[in-house]
């Protein structure tokens, strides 16, 4: 039988049992930080190469559950990520942080400000789960973003830009800034510091609004250094992990989620109105009704052009609609959630070995048994726990 997916002891096992899937075997008690690549079974297919997404994420999910479990050796494994973090990942000369490690050596520096978004978002909630040492990190990691990647004429962050800081990629992306977004709010709910939820007000405004309006409302992920929209960029590699083609329904349920805990910080209509046409998108266009789920990318004339269920596209939507339920109390964002849940109970969460599926074909299928290789540690899926937890218990 399926559970109430409502219910908090529910919720609460759920992210328990998704950390026993990872806890203790990622912690690289030789090396440092955390091991990155899991098949189904938790065996560790690759124990050198680490990514700064897995490396920053792991310390969000010890972060979270320490807080949440008062758990003092989650937190010291947080403090275990901080420290390979900035021993490895950091360049002291330039301050830039390795995208991509093998063992201790840098294989690729170049700057990504999605990958500082995250670094943010990792310091964030170590501070506010308990390490005190976190807290200057914060305003480093800030400071950084401010000084290379932010462009005050566009209201908006680059994308990407050399080691060495000389060069900035004339590619422009709503990805970065939407993790921008994310991580600042995480800023600000650690630190109250206003200048924080004023740029994440910004960058929604700016990619909800804005940039919307150049795509009939939707949020398109790609664009030139004018920040008009490319339409043809990796139209040739939609699946690519960071920077697919098409719209995505995952990120559009992102801002949606994004826009209603904006909402609870600052008095602004609009949060919640582009919140619900959002969600409203994300349920027309992308739930697949043969086969269940929701897919995952758009194309501009509204057909699907990737079919494939992501792990986190299903989670990042059931978190969008808790928090829906919750700010309106309309019933059918409680029906959606159930839905949602219920599809992915059946064929994403692994219910041998722990932890979600990371992909599905369109008729429910597996490719291969690489549950989490690198940039996925669930971190989508305990993150949805945690915003039901903190809305459906209170709707």
């Amino acid at each position: 039988m399926a559970p109430t997916f409502t219910d908090k002891e529910f919720l609460l096992g759920h992210i328990n049992s998704i950390m026993d899937f990872y806890h203790p075997q990622c912690v690289d008690t030789e090396v440092g930080g955390f091991f990155q690549h899991f098949r189904d079974d938790g065996s560790i297919y690759d124990s050198d190469t680490r990514h700064l997404v897995s490396s920053t994420r792991f310390i969000f999910n010890y972060a979270m559950a320490a807080k949440q479990f008062n758990n003092n050796e989650y937190l010291d494994i947080v403090r275990h990520g901080i420290d390979y973090l900035r021993q490895f990942h950091l360049n002291n000369k330039t301050g830039g942080y390795a995208w991509i490690l093998h063992k201790k050596t840098a294989q690729d520096s170049t700057n990504y400000c999605y990958g500082l978004a995250f670094v943010l978002l990792a310091y964030s909630v170590a501070y506010r789960a308990g390490a005190s040492e976190a807290k200057n990190y914060i305003d480093e990691t800030f400071n950084l973003m401010e000084k290379y990647f932010w462009s005050e004429d566009d209201g908006l962050y680059y994308d990407e830009i050399s080691a060495d800081w000389s060069r900035v990629s004339e590619y422009r992306g709503q990805n970065a800034n939407m993790h921008s977004c994310e991580a600042l709010i995480m800023a600000f709910e650690a630190t109250q510091k206003e200048e924080y939820i004023n740029r994440a007000l910004l960058l929604a405004n700016n990619i909800c609004k804005r940039q919307a309006g150049l795509a009939d409302d939707l949020i398109w992920e790609h664009y030139d250094s004018n920040w008009q929209i490319d339409w043809s960029f990796n139209k040739d590699n939609p699946k690519d992990l960071f920077r697919p083609w098409g719209f995505q329904i995952g990120h559009l349920s992102e801002w949606a989620k994004l826009l209603i805990i904006l909402d609870r910080h600052v008095d602004q209509g609009w949060l919640l109105t582009r919140a619900q046409e959002l969600f409203e998108v994300v349920i027309d266009k992308g739930w697949d009704n043969k086969f269940g789920g929701l897919v995952y990318g758009i194309a501009p004339d509204g057909s699907v052009c990737d079919g494939d269920k992501y792990f986190w596209v299903q989670a990042e939507t059931i978190a969008a609609a808790a928090l829906l339920a919750k700010r309106t109390g309309n019933k059918t964002y409680l029906d959606w959630y159930n839905r949602i849940w219920s599809y992915s109970w059946e064929h994403m969460v692994d219910h041998k070995y722990g932890a979600w599926f990371r992909i599905l074909d369109s008729d429910n299928n597996k490719y291969d048994d690489l549950k989490s290789p690198a940039g996925k540690t669930d971190y989508h899926t305990m993150g949805a726990c945690y915003d039901a937890l903190n809305s459906l218990d209170k709707h």
